[in-house]
């Protein structure tokens, strides 16, 4: 069902996941960028949706390094790749993932993203700021492979 783009090679690398709800207590961003740039610094790929505000601000950090990025969408694949993904896709730093054939992410297909996520991360960062958020169940089952700051 899954879609693919770009460097499938990547799939083979250890992968730490980041996940974010859409509300985080604000004291966890700047260790969020942190852990972003120890991530492009080190190296490490990184898988996610970068779906979420604070994912997407991961995303822009990540991005002007030179490590290995999994974007998996919660949609169709693109039609028209994004401008600023093709220079990641001609080095090989990038994979493309889509899980959906929805035109458009919705609750059901961000769930079944970040499901897929977490199935292929060997470590996860969790970020959630409510006892409300979508990432609860995933946090519950995914726990062996949490990772903390």
């Amino acid at each position: 069902m899954a879609q693919y783009l770009g460097n499938t090679s990547l799939l083979n690398l250890p992968k730490k996941a980041f996940l974010a709800s859409s509300t985080i207590p604000v004291e966890m961003v700047l260790r969020c960028y942190d852990w972003a740039v120890k991530m492009r610094d080190e190296g490490h790929c990184v898988i996610s949706g970068f779906s979420s505000r604070l994912e997407k601000d991961v995303w822009n950090f990540l991005k002007d390094g030179t490590q290995p990025i999994i974007l998996v969408l919660a949609r169709e694949m693109y039609r028209r790749i994004p401008a600023e993904l093709q220079p990641l896709l001609d080095a090989g730093r990038l994979l493309i993932i889509s899980t959906s054939t929805s035109s458009r992410q919705s609750k059901a297909t961000a769930l079944n993203r970040n499901k897929f996520v977490c199935e292929q991360a060997d470590n996860i960062l969790f970020v959630c700021g409510s006892e409300n958020s979508s990432l609860l169940p995933l946090i519950e089952q995914y726990q062996h492979k949490q990772i903390f700051f």
